[in-house]
């Protein structure tokens, strides 16, 4: 169908919507372009509106300002209350609190979903993961031989990973990175505590006369219940896939099919997903020394994290001879520690990094890392305290004291760590919890495969005081960062800011 006649002279399109030139335009991978630059003092700006203005200001006086494209759609001004970071506070705390639930009741993800909501946008991926997640509990719950429920707990826990990879990148599409800080407190606090709640849970229901299957149950009941109010309160939250919606919708009503949006202008092909999404990630791995490290730290935090569900029944129902249910109640504590590490990293942020940050008008990665070097301190300390307290002889009291600093300590450096890798490489962030995600993820699932063997071989004392020996080597990493990570990551090819 042909366009509508269009006046030579008219450089607006229909809704008053802005535009940029794509003239001479270096062409850069799809998950690079559709990048927003955000700021906690304003709205989001395209990454190229500001290289556009500086040309502008380059010009003689006497030369024409650059020829706009009258076909590219954009966000209306920096305050079209269609971008995500335009939209009310309600709004975006209603989505946070519902992300954070719906990452509740999942605990390991892969690789592929992250680049996924980079093409696809957030919500897609998101729930299509979820619902998949929730369908598998139920081949499970009515298992009758080992190898369904191994099969059908791979499918499931591969799916269960969308919620973990995409809502990092969600939460960024629509808070600055001051105020991301606190979304985060939130969505850490609910990933960490639902793996710690469900063997209380679980305890309890294998123990009474519903027996272990109900597990699967509930799990897709609570499944069910947090996703459906996910699905009624997230939008879509990607300002790349909201303006190829809005111009596709006013491709319609104006019929000029000539409109688009920018990520519309560069077709996703393999080689891109290859050397984007899947290879770059590794690259970065390899070539980062803050990555690399950040990444071992984080992956042994994880680890250690679910290696304790395998500790803590042999300390507390073999040992202690408490019931199976009783026996994760010390997990109470791990909650309890859950919630005093929020308010340690909602506190640093608004004391140091808001200072920093109103100082230099940016994000300074390194204020991320001074309540991650207090913790780093204080788990090997908490992991000693556990093992050496936990003899029969001497009350539960002190071991379920450590358990609660082992939960806040645990929390803040594991998401001290996602925060600072999100602000050391900005637009390439994405690509580094990625493979963040991933390694961690393998950590996760392997640390609790030679727990039994290690706790009753070695004894809980030694077994806990080797994972406390193993926090002390990492504990310089945070404290070398905070002092030469600036220097390091201008030397950096991935710095976005270089």
């Amino acid at each position: 169908m042909a366009s509508l006649p269009r006046d030579a002279s008219d450089k607006t399109t229909p809704s008053g919507l802005s535009v940029t030139s794509t003239k001479n335009e270096e062409q850069f991978p799809a998950a690079d372009e559709q990048m927003i630059e955000r700021h906690n003092d304003g709205p989001a700006r395209p990454l190229d509106a500001d290289v556009e203005k500086q040309a502008i200001q380059d010009l003689p006086p006497s030369a024409p300002p650059p020829e706009k494209n009258p076909d590219l759609v954009e966000f209306d001004g920096p305050q079209d209350p269609g971008n995500p970071l335009n939209w009310t506070v309600r709004k975006r705390v209603a989505i946070t609190l519902s992300m954070g639930m719906m990452t509740f009741v999942v605990t390991f993800g892969p690789i592929c979903f992250g680049p996924a909501s980079e093409v696809y946008g957030r919500r897609v991926p998101l729930f299509s993961g979820y619902i998949v997640f929730a369908i598998f509990q139920i081949p499970v719950a009515v298992a009758q031989n080992v190898e369904t429920i191994m099969l059908c707990r791979f499918i499931g826990g591969f799916a269960a990973s969308a919620p973990l990879a995409v809502v990092a990148g969600a939460l960024a599409d629509i808070w600055g990175p001051l105020d991301r800080a606190y979304a985060i407190c939130v969505f850490a606090a609910s990933a960490f505590s639902g793996p710690v709640a469900g063997p209380i849970i679980g305890g309890f229901v294998t123990e009474s006369y519903l027996g272990w299957r109900w597990t699967q149950w509930l799990t897709l009941i609570m499944a069910a219940l947090f996703g459906g109010i996910g699905l009624f309160i997230i939008e879509e939250t990607s300002a790349a896939r909201i303006l190829q919606i809005r111009a596709k919708k006013l491709r319609f009503e104006t019929k000029n099919w000539a409109l688009h949006a920018k990520a519309d202008e560069k077709q996703i092909t393999v080689r891109t997903i290859l050397t984007v999404y899947l290879i770059r990630p590794f690259v970065m791995l390899a070539q980062e020394p803050i990555l690399a490290c950040i990444t071992a730290y984080m992956s042994v935090l994880y680890g250690i994290l679910y290696l304790l569900f395998e500790a803590y029944p042999i300390e507390f129902h073999e040992i202690r001879g408490w019931s199976l249910g009783v026996s994760a109640l010390p997990f109470c504590a791990f909650l309890v520690g859950i919630g005093g590490g929020t308010g340690l990293m909602a506190y640093s942020t608004a004391t140091n990094f808001k200072r920093s940050f109103l100082k230099h008008g940016k994000a300074v990665p390194e204020e991320r890392l001074p309540p991650m070097i207090i913790c780093a301190i204080i788990l090997p300390i908490a992991l000693f305290w556990f093992a050496w307290t936990s003899e029969k002889h001497i009350s539960w009291v002190p071991s379920v004291i450590a358990t609660g600093f082992l939960g806040g300590s645990l929390l803040v450096t594991f998401w001290q760590g996602i925060n600072y890798l999100i602000d050391c490489y900005g637009f390439y962030s994405n690509s580094a919890i990625a493979v963040n995600t991933f390694i961690r993820s393998i950590a996760g699932a392997v640390f609790p495969l030679f727990a039994t063997q290690m706790y009753r071989g070695l004894g809980v004392a030694w077994a806990t005081s080797i994972l406390g020996f193993v926090c002390v080597a990492f504990i310089p990493a945070p404290i070398l960062f905070y002092k030469y990570g600036a220097s390091i990551r201008a030397r950096s090819r991935f710095n976005p800011t270089g």
